[in-house]
């Protein structure tokens, strides 16, 4: 039997997030997710998508990675461009796992971008794994997997995604239980307003009595209690207008 992936696209352009914000990076977003959470802005990856061989997804990562390895400069060797599974929730699929494995073996920076909702330990230990925690806002708080903290390494990366006050003081919390900041660097987003065009009806409401927080409030929550989290600022949405695909 062949090896396949439903894929919803795969394409070239800068990491918008993480500790990698600002280097080229091929994103392979696959199709599906088991969660809605409330600010979801890819909700289009929830369904679309074709199915692929295996071989075919990597012979298409490496085409838009070739311009890396053809540089005089050798970018390819210095560790570009950074490849990323996102989704939907790549860990859906099992044939995700090989496909980490392969472009790791092919000498890529591998990042895996989930929810944390699903067990991350069978990913190849090369990758680096961009775990969410999910807050209160999300609709999703009930589905964190906490055994999966036990399984974070270093290289590894913990993202909270912060729409309240509630889910701010939440993530505080989780940092100080879980000493989280002597596991692998911290990230905290803010979550951007939903345009008309990205709201999907399958999406969880935020749940009642939460006070929404600004961007300019959460920074400066940050500061005045000393977090030892990296405010990120997804760049993607800066350069490109935020519902635009592909970028």
């Amino acid at each position: 039997m062949s090896e396949t992936l439903v894929v919803n696209e795969i394409y070239l352009s800068l990491q918008g997030e993480s500790t990698f914000a600002g280097l080229p990076c091929v994103f392979v977003r696959l199709t599906a997710c088991n969660l809605r959470c409330s600010y979801c802005d890819t909700a289009y990856a929830f369904t679309e998508g074709k199915k692929r061989e295996l071989d075919e997804v990597r012979a298409e990562v490496l085409r838009l990675a070739k311009p890396y390895s053809d540089s005089a400069l050798k970018t390819l060797d210095a560790g570009l461009p950074l490849v990323e599974l996102t989704g939907g929730e790549p860990l859906l699929q099992p044939n995700a796992l090989k496909l980490m494995k392969l472009l790791c073996d092919d000498g890529f920076t591998v990042l895996v971008e989930t929810s944390g909702a699903l067990d991350i330990s069978k990913v190849d230990p090369r990758v680096r794994r961009i775990m969410d925690l999910k807050c209160p806002a999300s609709g999703e708080v009930e589905r964190n997997r906490y055994e999966n903290i036990f399984h974070l390494k270093a290289t590894d990366e913990i993202k909270f995604v912060i729409g309240t006050v509630e889910d701010y003081e939440w993530a505080r919390q989780q940092i100080a239980t879980h000493r989280l900041d002597a596991i692998c660097p911290l990230l905290m987003s803010w979550v951007h307003p939903l345009r008309p065009e990205q709201q999907d009806k399958s999406l969880k409401p935020v749940p009642a009595g939460l006070t929404p927080i600004t961007r300019k409030d959460l920074v400066e929550r940050i500061i005045a209690d000393a977090l030892p989290v990296r405010f990120q600022a997804q760049l993607h949405k800066i350069i490109w207008p935020p519902e635009q695909r592909g970028v």
